[in-house]
């Protein structure tokens, strides 16, 4: 099940405010799936510039795109330059979809 425009919006905007105009974001996993029953939002948010405290920013973007996603599963990958990588960013980045 796929997003709907709006919630790709609100998406964007949060990511946005959070983390600058310059930051990229993927929806990638089972919503980009039409046939596929829904499950967590899985975004992976590309920056060009190293994060301070990574685990926070996550999680701060998961709960916030989650609300504006009335309450949805948001899971958040982040990737910068001093974020190690792993195998989900490659998926992420291969098979994910520009927002």
């Amino acid at each position: 099940m796929r997003l709907r425009p709006e919630h790709i919006e609100a998406i964007r905007e949060v990511v946005r405010r959070e983390c600058g105009a310059s930051a990229r974001v993927r929806l990638f996993g089972s919503r980009l799936d039409d046939a596929g029953r829904g499950g967590d939002v899985d975004v992976l948010v590309e920056l060009d510039d190293p994060v301070e405290r990574p685990a926070m920013l996550s999680a701060r973007l998961s709960a916030m795109i989650s609300r504006r996603l009335q309450g949805r599963a948001v899971d958040v990958v982040l990737s910068a330059p001093n974020i190690t990588r792993s195998p989900v960013h490659d998926i992420a980045e291969r098979e994910g979809q520009l927002l």
